[in-house]
């Protein structure tokens, strides 16, 4: 076999593996995903965290901005996840879906309402919102157990290849993750971490 026909065969297995995958073969070229609220790896500010399970948080979504999607890009998604969740599966805090395209930022407490800009609004148009595993839509930020080494919250925006998914507020956080790996053109990601302390037990006075 010469070295021309190597390349070939090279190039044709790993298609097929990337295809089989569902993995995108295009490069993300630059595709980032930013926060001022959030630092890789560090931890989540109080006013992210969940207000609720014992959590005394503000549960404000956090801002994100992204830059540099792949070329083809149609719409986009966000995801929300705690892979160290007690739950065997992992914790879907939010997703999001149907972002338009000309969109790159979500403002902190974002509730999907136009964007008054200097060149006119921005509209979110079909923008949706899937069931979290608290049982709604919407953002609900960090709770992890008391005494749990602090948990990673990953932070991921999707670029799609097209322009509208057929999801719902009663689409879970599987059934979202599973609609947009089949239909991503490139992923960026932000992982921060948020834990909380062992609750100290009070002995009785003697």
């Amino acid at each position: 076999m010469n070295k021309f026909s190597l390349i070939i065969s090279f190039i044709s297995v790993f298609s097929i593996e990337s295809f089989a995958q569902n993995k995108p073969i295009i490069a993300n070229n630059g595709f980032t995903l930013t926060s001022p609220n959030l630092q890789e790896n560090g931890t989540i500010q109080m006013k992210h965290v969940f207000d609720g399970f014992g959590c005394t948080g503000n549960n404000i979504s956090p801002e994100l901005n992204w830059v540099n999607p792949p070329e083809g890009t149609k719409s986009f998604a966000l995801t929300v996840y705690d892979p160290d969740a007690p739950t065997g599966s992992g914790w879907w805090h939010w997703t999001v879906f149907n972002i338009p395209a000309n969109i790159r930022s979500l403002r902190a407490g974002e509730k999907f309402t136009p964007i008054k800009t200097k060149g006119g609004v921005v509209s979110f148009g079909a923008v949706g919102e899937g069931r979290t595993d608290f049982g709604k839509p919407g953002y609900g930020g960090p709770c992890p157990p008391e005494g749990d080494k602090p948990h990673r919250y990953i932070f991921t925006i999707y670029a799609l290849k097209e322009p509208k998914l057929l999801l719902n507020r009663d689409s879970s956080g599987a059934m979202v993750g599973y609609t947009l790996n089949a239909n991503q053109l490139g992923k960026a990601s932000i992982t921060a971490l948020f834990g909380r302390a062992a609750k100290q037990e009070t002995k009785p006075k003697k």
